[in-house]
């Protein structure tokens, strides 16, 4: 059940290095791969990442596409920007739901070059949206577990295959845990238990940072987790980073309401850098 990030600019070369690992998986050592992709779901780029709305649907469809297709013996690449953190996190969570190994391919170019390949490319961006998507790129970062194993290739270097491989299929898949295994929802008040505790949380760390110093501890009452930040997080970024949990945890329910202010706190820890 291997699963292949790519990741980088657009126009940086990710399709023709995502060909490269879908012909030596397929013809040199027989596995079966599946590439997800936004042709394959037939998605206009220019229109899906002009629209915050657009681009989310998108990067569900995407996401469901890739969970779709895992399986035991099935390579699965998925050949998209991936440029948010917070949604190679998701992808991460689901390859542990699913016990695989996974590993993330960051094709990592100049913005002068990748506006250069994109000039000479039939369907391209649009000069404005490359500019834009350029800016929000969040590159990978091998310190986080979820953005590891990372393989940066320059335009000129050579895709380390064996070791793509041996990432993907050889290495043991990290097991599920309490924030990514699947089970069964039984307990009917477990949407507004997310609600209200993923709430809790973020009350308690914006009155907590009036008076902490970046770096300490901030303890939440009922929870055996604590938060770290080095830095002070607005409300903003704790409403966004909520509702990314809270979307998370609708599709993967947990049966114990009782973890999932740990939880949340484990995904703010790892998602806040």
């Amino acid at each position: 059940m291997p699963f292949i990030m790519m990741c980088g600019f657009p126009a940086s070369g990710k399709t023709t290095r995502c060909h490269d690992l879908e012909k030596y998986f397929s013809l040199k050592r027989g596995r079966v791969v599946k590439v997800v992709n936004d042709d394959l779901l037939e998605l206009d780029k220019n229109l899906v990442y002009s629209s915050s709305s657009n681009e989310k649907s998108a990067r569900c469809s995407l996401k469901s596409a890739v969970e779709r297709f895992m399986s035991r013996d099935v390579v699965v690449i998925l050949d998209s920007l991936n440029y948010i953190k917070g949604y190679r996190y998701e992808l991460y969570c689901s390859a542990k739901a699913h016990k695989t190994p996974h590993c993330v391919v960051y094709c990592e170019s100049s913005k002068e070059k990748c506006v250069e390949w994109n000039k000479q490319r039939e369907n391209k961006y649009e000069d404005k949206l490359m500019d834009e998507l350029m800016m929000r790129f969040e590159p990978p970062d091998s310190k986080n577990r979820w953005d590891s194993p990372l393989f940066t290739v320059q335009v000129k270097d050579v895709l380390p295959m064996d070791a793509i491989y041996d990432a993907v299929i050889n290495r043991i898949p990290p097991p599920p845990n309490q924030a990514t295994e699947c089970q069964p929802l039984s307990a009917t008040s477990f949407l507004s238990d997310l609600d209200k505790k993923t709430q809790d949380v973020i009350n308690k760390i914006l009155t907590a940072q009036k008076t902490n110093l970046p770096g300490e501890v901030i303890i939440i009452p009922g929870a055996s987790n604590k938060v770290c930040f080095q830095r002070h997080v607005n409300m903003s970024e704790l409403r966004r980073l909520r509702k990314q949990f809270i979307t998370y945890s609708k599709m993967h329910p947990v049966e114990d309401t009782n973890k999932v202010t740990n939880m949340f706190i484990d995904y703010l820890n790892s998602t806040v850098t």
